[in-house]
């Protein structure tokens, strides 16, 4: 409970950061496992997660985004909390494009800290991204991360989702590997909900890991979200 209050006071305080600064929203998540490119980050246990975000006429926009983590007995970690920034814009015939760059830190934790950077186009229902970081999770190596995506509205308020990610790079070696993950969404009122298969077993080396600390193990996760201001 008092690692949920830490992160709910830092993002509130992000929030009061850009309230005065412009337009903003704020989404609230609750989620079954807080997944990254297939590897479980809470050891397959639920996940609270707050964002808040501040865009421009222009394109620009910044964020805040934070989850409850536990990666076992690595690094005295408690919570994440992403620092972002981002410009994005398209033309007439509905291509859009997201470039960008995100701070990955843990307060409290051991020094694990690491910045990335994205580049991003999207077309209708498509969408493909590329991630870099020359510092993957504070290991001084270089890692990139491949992904695409495809959100098929469906009738009545529902849509399939479809993603294929691969990771790779000097922090990898070896062990490079795909993810991918399959599931339907559904909005209702003022809420989003998700429902969706994760697999990341091709990341050999944390399949079965004790506890299921930092597991790629397949499974399914279920999250319901709210973004505030409703009817915006």
């Amino acid at each position: 409970m008092k690692n949920v209050k830490w992160l709910v006071a830092s993002v509130a305080l992000a929030v009061a950061g850009v309230a005065n600064a412009g337009d903003f929203s704020m989404t609230v998540t609750a989620t079954s496992d807080y997944d990254f490119r297939g590897v479980t980050q809470t050891a397959q246990d639920p996940a609270l997660q707050l964002s808040v975000d501040w865009a421009a006429e222009n394109g620009l926009y910044v964020g805040a985004w934070g989850s409850n983590v536990d990666f076992g007995d690595c690094c005295d970690e408690n919570v994440e909390l992403d620092l972002y920034a981002g410009f994005a814009g398209g033309d007439e015939e509905g291509l859009t494009y997201d470039i960008g760059g995100v701070y990955y830190s843990y307060p409290g934790a051991d020094d694990i800290d690491f910045p990335e950077i994205w580049a991003g186009v999207a077309y209708g229902m498509f969408d493909a991204k590329v991630w870099y970081s020359w510092d993957f999770a504070a290991a001084d190596e270089a890692a990139y991360y491949l992904e695409g995506n495809v959100n098929v509205p469906l009738p009545s308020d529902f849509g399939l989702l479809v993603h294929a990610g691969y990771s790779d790079g000097s922090y990898w070696g070896d062990d490079s590997y795909f993810d991918y993950a399959i599931g339907f969404t559904k909005s209702w009122g003022g809420f989003d909900f998700e429902l969706k298969w994760v697999d990341g077993s091709d990341l050999k080396v944390l399949n079965n890991m004790p506890g299921d600390v930092s597991s790629s193990d397949a499974r399914v996760i279920f999250s319901v979200s709210t973004t505030l201001p409703w009817g915006e």
